[in-house]
């Protein structure tokens, strides 16, 4: 989406990294006068800041109501796409196109979320239901065409093996460009740093250039903030890329002066700072000299994300300048004699787009590597490929799952090209990474035997044979490795790899979803391996099942991280089945008074029960019950001496189906 695409511009330091380049929005005006705002206003104005971390918080509480305001639920939806928190976005854009008076254009904002969760089949269906609505099918067609595409590159992946690299945090970490046996890239800094200020969209500290070594299979290590002569500016500062002797850098930075873009709406002042480029060379002296690319121009556009020919003459970046076809295009400068950069031109209509085009890198044969948003694709930013040079390119080419994924994939530079395969790097916020953003390795080449797994889904209660379950096969670090549905016999096919652990999961609505494990570790011939996944029927009125693994600290009721991970589950249920209602309850263990146990145990089912209200659950449809030790499930009532076993089998949370 749009938005999105401005933040991840500002997360590339673009201007905001992956939504939209333009618009970094960083310095604001407040409104004039002592006015005592409402909580909706105070909301509002948080907003318009793009400090959608604060803002959410806020619009939470206005929503938390029998009969909430759709253009609350809105923004709530808008602030969580816009943070990158999609999973979050999507349960509250389920609730916002369930609305009566929700406008179609949610259903595409609904579509999109759910296209970035992986989610393409359902995704569809909201695409369709807007074309249903207003009859515009060529507003959704490239749209469509990206999740027709998605699934079947997500059944038929490439042969791409990627690695979530250690220098990876629970912040975000994007965009390497190597330097002999070091390597560059752009970066977080925890809230502990000093000198680095706070940035509201997100909610982290504004983007520094990191250093890390590099070894011989590109696994990155003993990452350091770089020397104070590139991080020496307030806000965001990346990505980098050098020229062939890494003794010139280009590196993109937020304009951090007062002539940005100023606009108004109703009372109030917003000033827009954009992106600019700069060139840094490195002196006699070991030290980095700055000087700004002539081209840039603060009050009117951004500039940024460079990449260098490998001959040197040309310069291709990004910018939303005036002349472009979309957003944000690739543009380029031709070396003078002089050696200065002559007058930019557009790429051309090939390989830009309506949309986005944005993280250029040029390869060792000169082919073009750049991500955009205005192709048929799997996620946000897709990578695509091409040939040419100037304004003559190749027609871009999708370089699909996995180097693509739902989410956003971008920054993609080739290490090494040849005969062997490729190697090189990719950024990626898709699920399953360590934070936001992440850097990971990979490597290209044909497997020397096959394995293949071939399995069925059926129906636990009768064993009959289930089509259209869908099934993902992950490997032992939880990542996607393929998705498909079963076919009209309830089979499916997987090609593995050899010396790797997988797991196999099974999942179709009304069912709990089965799974199963497979290894290949010590296979050294092809082979075929065997799964059978059952799964059972579910959402019977009446019928409690357990949440496993709920744990809560010792006399207290809030909800822990490991708990939560666990709700979310939840969450997706409830989400996926609209007319589900529940009953969770909680159970303690006779330990203690009667009373106190009552107490505590209605406590944490409303903890629980509050948590997945924060998550996108309408509170009228769940009921938050404690029963104390009331309901043991063995005889370890007071005063009988039991074991820590049987008491923690009565500690237990429990959801009961009061309708579907």
């Amino acid at each position: 989406m749009k938005e999105n695409l401005i933040d991840k511009l500002r997360h590339c330091s673009f201007v905001l990294v992956l939504g939209g380049f333009l618009t970094i929005g960083v310095a604001v005006c407040p409104v004039s006068g002592q006015e005592q705002l409402s909580l909706r206003d105070r909301a509002e104005q948080v907003f318009r800041k793009y400090e959608y971390a604060n803002a959410a918080v806020l619009y939470q509480k206005l929503v938390d109501t029998d009969k909430p305001r759709l253009a609350d639920l809105e923004r709530l939806a808008l602030c969580y796409a816009q943070m990158k928190d999609y999973e979050a976005a999507e349960n509250w854009y389920a609730r916002v196109v369930s609305m009566e008076d929700s406008d179609p254009e949610n259903l595409i904002r609904y579509g999109e979320v759910l296209k970035l969760n992986g989610k393409y089949a359902e995704a569809k269906k909201q695409l369709v239901g807007y074309v249903s609505q207003t009859g515009d099918s060529g507003r959704v067609a490239m749209k469509l065409a990206g999740c027709d595409s998605a699934i079947i590159w997500m059944a038929n992946p490439t042969v791409h093996r990627l690695r979530n690299e250690a220098v990876n945090t629970s912040l975000s970490e994007f965009s390497v460009f190597p330097a002999g046996d070091k390597v560059y890239y752009t970066g977080e800094p925890d809230a502990h740093m000093r000198g680095v200020g706070t940035y509201g969209w997100t909610g982290n500290s504004f983007l520094r250039v990191y250093t890390a070594d590099r070894g011989a299979d590109n696994g990155l290590s003993n990452a350091v903030i770089a020397v104070d002569g590139i991080n020496n500016a307030p806000f965001h500062i990346g990505p980098v890329a050098a020229d062939a002797d890494g003794a010139t850098l280009y590196v993109t930075r937020t304009y951090t002066g007062k002539n940005g873009n100023v606009a108004r709406e109703e009372r109030r002042k917003y000033r827009t700072n954009t992106l600019e480029l700069y060139r840094y060379t490195l002196g006699d002296d070991g030290n980095w000299r700055a000087e700004p690319f002539p081209y840039n121009n603060v009050a009117e556009y951004s500039v940024g994300h460079a990449a260098v020919s490998t001959d040197g003459n040309t310069l291709y970046f990004v910018s939303d300048m005036p002349g472009g076809l979309g957003g944000t295009d690739i543009w380029y400068c031709e070396k003078q004699t002089d050696g200065s950069w002559g007058t930019p031109l557009n790429a051309g209509k090939t390989i830009n787009s309506m949309g986005d085009e944005l993280f250029p890198n040029v390869g060792p044969d000169n082919t073009l590597y750049y991500s955009s948003d205005g192709f048929a694709g799997m996620g946000g930013l897709d990578v695509f490929e091409t040939q040419g040079g100037g304004q003559q390119w190749t027609s871009p080419w999708n370089l699909r799952f996995p180097v693509n994924s739902s989410g956003d994939d971008f920054a993609y530079l080739l290490t090494y090209a040849g005969e062997e395969g490729l190697a090189g790097y990719l950024s990626s916020n898709r699920r399953g990474g360590k934070g936001g953003d992440d850097i990971y390795s990979f490597t290209f080449e044909k497997p020397k035997i096959i394995i293949i797994l071939r399995g069925t889904t059926a129906d636990k209660s009768n064993g009959k044979r289930l089509e259209g379950a869908t099934v993902t096969l992950y490997d032992g670090d939880r990542e996607i490795v393929a998705k498909r549905s079963s076919d009209g016999n309830g089979a499916f096919e997987f090609v593995l790899d050899k010396n790797r652990s997988y797991t196999v999961l099974g999942q179709k609505e009304g069912y709990h979803a089965d799974s199963a494990r497979v290894s290949t570790l010590g296979m050294t011939k092809s082979d075929t391996l065997e799964v059978a996944l059952l799964l059972e029927p579910v959402f019977e009125v009446g019928k409690t099942f357990e949440l496993e693994n709920i744990y809560y600290d010792f006399d207290k009721h809030n909800i822990r991280p490991d708990a939560a991970a666990i709700l979310d589950e939840l969450v997706r249920t409830l989400r996926d089945n609209p007319t589900l209602k529940i009953e969770l309850s909680s159970h303690t263990d006779s330990r203690g008074s009667d009373a106190y146990n009552m107490a505590l145990s209605q406590r944490r089912a409303q903890a629980a029960v509050d948590y997945l209200v924060s998550r996108g659950i309408a509170r009228d449809r769940m009921v938050a019950m404690g029963y104390g030790e009331t309901r043991l499930v063995n005889g370890c009532g007071n005063g009988v001496p039991c074991s820590r076993e049987d008491h923690q089998a009565n500690r237990r949370t429990e959801v009961t189906v009061l309708a579907y």
